[in-house]
């Protein structure tokens, strides 16, 4: 195998060999096959024949063999000299390695494993090949005659071989490339397929042969593979750039359809109404919002991803359409969530203005009724004409009666005014039922005024004729002055018994049963005025029987008799046990409320500093460089599923809260926290959670699409954090610049230096935010220290695929590219109008730029 390749090569000089060992003894015919290989010449041979003289030949081979970086171990000038059959193969092996090998480059891999991946791709079609290596991957012939149909499929016809007949196949593949590839015969069939294993370095001489051959083939394709790749991941970005304008004219349309929603206050005039509306909005915070939070979420990750694979392709930044920003999604989000907030707040507002609208309504008709039975019938008592035709005594008791009856009068001004200023504040609250009320509080007002100048009318007609009047029974007077204020008392007593009322903490229900306490501490001593008063009455009762007084029966100075007091009495007694059961009652619910307060304060109280350090963690995990960024990847995972596992917790927090807002609970003295707050905090983590791994994630694919190692990226973050002062894990113009000159860069204090840092910072800040983040500080330090592809480099690969023309034609995109790529670039291809223009010819060169964002696609 040795022997024909080198005479592959010195046939071209003109000579051959026949023995390895014998012909290269003297170094003349393997300085001759060096010159042949690499192109050069060698220092002059020696001619003569002696042993120094071939020496001093093979020492100038080795010498030049090792100018080409290659380590030849214990092979010497003396060993080849003598005939070393050993050492004279090892040498042409290295030859062999060195120059018809180790410049073989597919895809990033060279020497060896680039031509193990080059036979792979080229017999990757083939049925029934699979090159795995150098030696039994071959023995059946299909991998050789599978390389010769794949660039010359007219000269085999490979569908006739079969995997059986081995040594048809290899003789096929041996003379055809010895006939139509100039490569001669160097292996022989019946060895090959006679041994287990074949010998590799004989092989991959051979293969070698192959891929020399078929070199010119080789760029074309790797050219195409270059403009293939370049326009997939132009293709790749343009879907991202759509699907990010779709998903942000949904989430704007969105938040422009809700915010009015939550901008509408009108009000309800029913207590039902409003409950329906606060549990739509709590179906709008649990259902509708949470989805459009994680959309949110996704669009900025999205953006964020599609912007760092356009700087790791060289791409121009993405631009969304006016008005699609992430900064402008903010901005609506906060309109939508200052909206959302302002209506919960009215929502409460009018749910307390309707509680006490109730409350204040039901008070106003309750008091309103007990003043109309009370002043019923009063106007046509003080029209009577009685005292016109009434005896002296009779005159003088009609006086008496009209004092008690001016005395019961000015007590009830207290209620009158009550029923009025209730009304005023029901206005003021926008009742719905104003007018009714305002009627009702007009007509008695006016019968009030009526009454007090009946009344003041009455008077002046009983004190002209009181002149004419000089008895009147004391007794009845006494009962009737003692009489009407203890009425008036019960009445007022059993209006408070029966009153209504509203408190909201437990303090404000205990006040109202200190007060009942001591209501009641004073019916004893109420009895007993009650037992004077009727003492009163049985006294008149006994002078009336003893003196036979003709009184009718009643008494001339009130219309209150012991019956009528006696059953107020009973009623007043019936309710007190009421009230306490209404008071016990109301106790248990704000006991209950309280500690509704409490069970949602202790659990506020634990997740809100919960959320705060899990923040302040993840601000760490972002900052510190413990591990690779794998590592730092997993720990930032493990903590998004620590979080999203702390979700129960905030649902049943929510659940919490929604028995407190059922229950009409206001305020919470047992902690500071809201559940906007925890749910604006929670929401929080999981932005933050989202964007810190989003940010980790760009750094990898950096560190990976620049070739960063792990310790460069660990020198990076060890001087950005030295420099973070503030750890606010963004640097400022003056902190960025003292770390760039820590890490080499010479930037000086004059003009020149300022100039030159201007520069960087209009790459690493391009919004003038006045901060470079570690993401924008990764990308600027791996462009300095990587290589990318450039609109050189594809252009010079049109060129290829072009055949060195400064144009390209339809049909050669279509035969060197995949369909859809070949599509891509016809559609956007500007025709070319260079003087050597044909028909049809496309303009690669502007197509290229604009790729890179040079000029427009």
């Amino acid at each position: 195998t040795f022997t024909a390749w080198c005479n592959s090569h010195l046939r071209k000089a003109g000579t051959q060999i026949e023995n390895i060992e014998e012909d290269f003894r003297d170094g003349l015919k393997l300085m001759l096959l060096l010159e042949v290989i690499s192109g050069e010449r060698l220092a002059k041979p020696e001619r003569g024949k002696m042993r120094v003289h071939k020496i001093s030949n093979v020492n100038k081979a080795l010498d030049f063999i090792a100018s080409k970086g290659v380590k030849l171990v214990s092979i010497g000038a003396e060993e080849i000299v003598d005939g070393n059959v050993k050492m004279t193969l090892g040498m042409i092996w290295t030859i062999i390695l060195r120059f018809a090998i180790q410049d073989i480059s597919v895809e990033e891999t060279s020497a060896k494993e680039g031509l193990l991946l080059w036979c792979q791709r080229k017999t990757a079609p083939y049925k029934n090949v699979n090159i795995q290596n150098f030696h039994i991957s071959w023995k059946d012939g299909l991998g050789f005659c599978a390389l010769i149909h794949r660039h010359r499929p007219e000269l085999i016809d490979y569908g006739k071989l079969r995997k059986d007949d081995p040594l048809t196949n290899l003789n096929t593949a041996f003379d055809v490339a010895e006939k139509y590839l100039d490569i001669p015969k160097m292996l022989d069939a019946e060895d090959i397929v006679g041994t287990a294993r074949p010998d590799e370095k004989a092989i991959m001489t051979y293969v070698s042969s192959f891929y020399h051959a078929f070199s010119g083939a080789q760029k074309a394709e790797t050219a195409a593979n270059r403009i293939c790749k370049v326009l997939a991941v132009n293709q790749e970005n343009e879907q991202l750039m759509e699907d990010y304008e779709k998903l942000a004219s949904d989430l704007l349309e969105w938040i422009r359809r809700t915010i009015p929603w939550l901008e509408n206050r009108a009000p309800e005039n029913t207590m039902q109404a409003m409950q329906q509306k606060l549990e739509d909005f709590r179906d709008y915070r649990r259902l509708h919002k949470p989805p459009k939070v994680q959309e949110k979420c996704q669009l900025e990750i999205n953006f964020n991803t599609l912007q760092t694979k356009l700087r790791l392709s060289n791409r121009p930044a993405f631009m969304p359409s006016e008005g699609k920003m992430v900064s402008d999604i903010n901005n609506a989000w906060g309109g939508l969530e200052q909206a959302e907030k302002g209506y919960e707040e009215w929502l409460l507002n009018e749910i307390r203005r309707l509680e006490r609208l109730d409350h204040l309504a039901e008070k106003f008709r309750q008091k309103a009724s007990i003043h109309e039975s009370w002043t019923d019938g009063k106007e046509a008592m003080l029209q009577q004409k009685d005292y016109e035709t009434a005896t002296l005594s009779e005159i003088k008791a009609l006086l008496k009666k009209h004092e008690a009856f001016e005395s019961d009068l000015a007590a009830h001004q207290d209620r009158v005014e009550q029923i009025a200023a209730i009304a005023q504040e029901l206005n003021e609250l926008d009742y719905y039922d104003s007018p009714s009320v305002n009627a009702r509080c007009q007509k008695i007002c006016d019968q009030w005024d009526n009454l007090g100048a009946l009344t003041q009318k009455r008077r002046e007609a009983l004190e002209r004729t009181e002149k004419l009047l000089e008895t009147i029974d004391q007794l009845y007077l006494e009962y009737a002055k003692r009489a009407a204020p203890f009425n008036n008392w019960m009445e007022g007593a059993m209006e408070d018994l029966q009153d209504t009322f509203i408190v909201h903490t437990i303090e404000e229900i205990q006040g109202l049963t200190t007060a009942h306490e001591q209501f009641k501490a004073t019916l004893p001593d109420a009895d007993k005025e009650r037992q004077a008063i009727l003492g009163i009455h049985n006294e008149v009762s006994k002078i009336v029987q003893t003196y036979h007084v003709n009184m009718a029966g009643t008494n001339p100075y009130t219309t209150i008799t012991p019956h009528e007091i006696n059953g107020k009495w009973e009623h007043v007694r019936q309710l007190v046990p009421r009230r306490d059961q209404a008071l016990m009652e109301e106790h248990a619910r704000q006991q209950q409320n309280e500690r509704l307060r409490k069970q949602f304060g202790a659990q506020a109280n634990v997740i809100g500093p919960w959320i705060q350090t899990k923040m302040e963690e993840i601000g760490r995990i972002s900052i510190e460089m413990h591990g690779t960024l794998e590592d730092q990847l997993n720990h930032l995972r493990q903590y998004e599923k620590s979080i999203v596992n702390y979700k129960p917790k905030i649902d049943q927090l929510e659940g919490d809260h929604q028995q407190i807002q059922e229950a009409l609970i206001f305020d919470n003295k047992h902690t500071n926290y809201t559940m906007e707050h925890i749910r604006v905090g929670w929401e929080q983590l999981l932005t933050t959670i989202a964007r810190t791994i989003n940010e980790v994630e760009n750094q990898i694919l950096t560190r990976d699409a620049k070739g960063i190692s792990q310790e460069q990226m660990n020198e990076f973050r060890a001087s950005f954090n030295h420099f973070d002062r503030d750890h606010s894990g963004t640097l400022g113009p003056e902190e960025f610049k003292a770390c760039l000159i820590s890490l080499g860069y010479d930037i000086g204090n004059d003009a020149q230096g300022e100039a030159e840092f201007a520069r960087i910072m209009s790459i690493v800040d391009p919004n003038r935010l006045g901060v470079v983040t570690f993401q924008a500080f990764i990308d600027f330090m791996s462009r300095e220290t990587a290589d990318t592809d450039t609109a050189d480099q594809v252009m010079a690969s049109f060129k290829i695929l072009a055949g060195d023309k400064n144009y390209i034609t339809v049909d050669e995109l279509r035969r060197e590219l995949p369909p859809d790529q070949a599509e891509y670039c016809i559609a956007r291809m500007a025709p070319y109008s260079g003087r050597d223009a044909v028909p049809g010819a496309l303009d690669y060169m502007s197509f290229s730029t604009a790729l890179y964002g040079e000029s427009d696609l």
